[in-house]
């Protein structure tokens, strides 16, 4: 059972310098790897405050040196964005600079903003996103390969620098659509899947259809590698937690006006948060989520653990303008106290060391 923390690296206004989120990412990582906490995960987003990574990689790769033992992941690269040659050996110098710590995490994308400024036309996303993936296994497990597709022709390829993982980085796919779902859990790779603000009504009915999808595919979802990605804080003061949420609301209404085409600035770059007609109280989130006091979070956290039965925990960290102190204080509480108790209830292990060398 293995947890990490997710940075989706927000700028909610410019009282926060890009510098001021990038070290605060930077410092994030750096006190989940001294805590214990197993990976670190980083969005991708472009051209808006929503999220300031451009490039997971590169945040991997300057993260390289300043860890030890922490995994570091994409969670995720927008294939579509990418030229799949140049992605491939980017791959290979992150995990060779991790030595053997990447995760590598994969997504088609849902930000028509971002398309269109790359020039990619969403509608063509899902399409490029299955060919991409399949470039991506030949380019990782083969010292040449060629490829031939609708939208990718690859000549005899052989990529250069290669991976310190064998036969290749873990692949985890971010995916919301049953068919992208059936082919992750068909080929074996790892599945992230999250419940927004949701409770475990949810979680419990994403595990029936994933469990469904898997019997179509002549499989068992528990022979699938499941990540949750979560919003769980722990705090006895209720001006932290609401806190917390309120950030965690933020982010969710300025993603749904991206998704879906409602997205409104004065500047072009800061997206005006606005009312969404799927907004939750603060108050329902609290009910539906791990927040509050040690007790409550464990407790909880182990019951959407039972019904969800994933194998790995990414806890949504830098949301907003959330005070960047106190979430490091919370850091440390997670990785020396609330993830051992909740292995504890559990009756799981920490995982096994990761390859990079003490």
């Amino acid at each position: 059972m293995e947890f990490g923390i997710f940075i989706l690296m927000q700028q909610r206004g410019y009282h926060q310098s890009s510098a001021d989120v990038l070290l605060a990412a930077t410092e994030q990582t750096i006190a989940a790897d001294q805590a214990g906490i197993d990976a670190a995960w980083y969005a991708e987003h472009h051209f808006s405050n929503y999220g300031l990574c451009g490039s997971p990689l590169m945040m991997v790769a300057h993260m390289a040196s300043q860890t030890k033992r922490i995994r570091l992941g994409s969670a995720i690269c927008v294939l579509p964005m990418y030229h799949p040659l140049r992605l491939l050996t980017e791959v290979g110098f992150c995990d060779t600079v991790t030595n053997g710590r990447l995760n590598f995490g994969v997504g088609s994308g849902y930000q028509k903003f971002e398309f269109d400024r790359f020039g990619v036309d969403i509608a063509d996303a899902p399409a490029m996103f299955h060919e991409l993936l399949d470039i991506m296994k030949l380019g990782l497990t083969q010292k040449g390969f060629s490829y031939e597709g609708k939208h990718f022709q690859l000549p005899l390829t052989s990529i250069s620098m290669r991976c310190v993982q064998q036969p290749m980085p873990p692949i985890w796919v971010a995916a919301s659509h049953a068919e992208t779902q059936a082919r992750t859990i068909r080929e074996g790779y790892n599945l992230f899947v999250t419940a927004l603000l949701n409770g475990t009504d949810r979680l419990q009915q994403m595990r029936d259809n994933l469990s469904a999808i898997a019997v179509k595919e002549g499989k068992r979802i528990e022979d699938t590698t499941l990540g949750l990605l979560r919003c769980a804080y722990v705090s006895d003061s209720k001006a932290e937690v609401m806190s917390y949420l309120e950030n965690a609301r933020y982010q969710r209404r300025i993603s749904e006006a991206l998704k879906f085409r409602r997205a409104q600035s004065d500047d072009g770059f800061l997206v005006k948060e606005e009312e969404s007609p799927n907004d939750l109280t603060l108050d329902q989130m609290h009910d539906n989520l791990p927040v509050g006091s040690v007790d409550r979070v464990v407790e909880r956290m182990v019951q959407e653990i039972r019904i969800l039965k994933p194998k790995h925990v990414a806890i949504q960290t830098q949301l907003g303008d959330f005070d960047h102190k106190t979430m490091m204080k919370q850091i440390e509480l997670w990785g020396t106290r609330i993830i051992p108790a909740i292995r504890k209830e559990l009756g799981v292990d920490a995982p096994v060391a990761t390859l990079a060398a003490e």
